[in-house]
């Protein structure tokens, strides 16, 4: 005995395809034109605050849109559905991080301490030159 599975109904895709006898060249799904429309609006948006004219910025909205939407589309589906796709994209984005600056940054001169003398080798019992001499012993 075989049992079915009701993956086959899910896979069926809500697809519009154009009005009666006038259908679309291309199969594009119901959260496929959601998605479009919305895109479409922030990318003319965008352009026209950059100052864009307006037949370039439709023309070239188009085409950003179709291929933001193509995107997006490839990331949802029946398993996976927009609003889980658009949530798990804001947690990841707001998620804590942890700290990978380490604290000081490189190394600089800035605090090295320079003495305006140089240390000179000082003389033993011996006679012979055996250590560098430092200003502190100098003095002493």
């Amino acid at each position: 005995m075989r049992i079915r599975t009701d993956d086959e109904v899910y896979r069926v895709d809500a697809v519009w395809l154009g009005p009666p006898r006038a259908t679309m060249p291309f199969r594009a799904r119901y959260v496929a034109w959601g998605v479009g429309v919305a895109v479409f609006l922030l990318v003319l948006t965008v352009e026209r605050r950059l100052g864009i004219s307006l037949f370039w910025s439709i023309a070239w909205g188009i085409v950003i849109t179709i291929l933001l939407t193509r995107i997006i589309c490839a990331k949802i589906s029946h398993e996976r559905p927009l609003s889980a796709v658009s949530a798990m994209w804001l947690r990841e984005l707001t998620a804590p991080r942890e700290v990978t600056a380490g604290e000081g940054g490189a190394v600089s001169a800035t605090r090295v301490r320079v003495n305006t003398t140089r240390p000179r080798k000082h003389q033993t019992k011996r006679g012979r030159g055996r250590g560098v001499r430092t200003q502190k012993q100098a003095r002493a």
